[in-house]
């Protein structure tokens, strides 16, 4: 209705949002069933996997916004700046009530700080649309509009690549990000009875939720004299 390309990004890039947020309901709720004989872990990737859908659902939104961006600063159109106006400080207000409900808690969880940064991004986009609105106004120079769905476009790509990274490292089961591997392996070296450490590995199962295996070669004499228990409950304590 008002002709603003940036208030249509605007629009897009928080309509993926909230489908983001039922995607993220989803695989919290469904990562919280019981693990199984066929499900050792249960289903807490349904989380990561939700995280995925919500990264390429950005990814397709930020494509569709260059190509119409591009498209509008090359024929830009007549833009009802009233209502452009008007809508988005509405949105901005619905964006700034959603980043405190999740402000707590974004730091707990990927599926979730996924979220969070969506939220924040959309209340960034909105404020870009209320300037392209006010400077239209004042200067009546319609690419404005154009230029403001590519702050828009600017906003969504970095979030998208670092959701969509923070994923992959989960599906292809690498280090968690600010572990030590090397320093954990001297670590259970330094244990007691150990003589060394093989096939030391740690990965995530979901956001939070790290693992690690290891074979440990121990001496001897604690096999001899039935220590073994003891060297193990050390170990899980290092």
């Amino acid at each position: 209705l008002s002709g603003s390309l940036a208030l249509l990004a605007d629009a897009g890039h928080m309509l993926t949002d909230a489908t983001g947020l039922v995607l993220a309901l989803i695989g919290a709720s469904i990562g919280t069933r019981a693990a199984s004989a066929r499900r050792t872990y249960g289903m807490q990737r349904a989380e990561v996997l939700a995280a995925l859908s919500n990264a390429l659902l950005l990814v397709g939104v930020a494509v569709w916004v260059l190509i119409q961006a591009v498209d509008r600063l090359r024929s830009p159109g007549e833009v009802a700046t009233s209502l452009m106006l008007a809508v988005a400080v509405v949105g901005a207000a619905a964006n700034a009530a959603g980043l405190l409900l999740l402000r707590r808690v974004q730091a707990e969880s990927l599926n979730v700080r996924g979220a969070y940064l969506e939220v924040l991004a959309d209340l960034l986009g909105s404020v870009a649309v209320i300037i392209a609105a006010v400077l239209i106004m004042l200067t009546g120079w319609t690419p404005f509009d154009a230029l403001a769905s590519l702050l828009i476009f600017a906003l969504i790509v970095p979030r998208a690549w670092t959701l969509l990274r923070d994923v992959v490292d989960v599906l292809l089961e690498a280090t968690p990000r600010g572990v030590d591997l090397d320093g954990i392996r001297q670590h259970m070296r330094e244990v007691a009875g150990v003589v060394d450490v093989h096939d030391l590995h740690v990965w995530a199962i979901t956001s939070g939720v790290p693992v690690l295996s290891a074979h440990v070669v121990i001496d001897d004499a604690c096999i001899r004299d039935g220590r073994s228990g003891e060297v193990l409950d050390r170990l899980g304590e290092c």
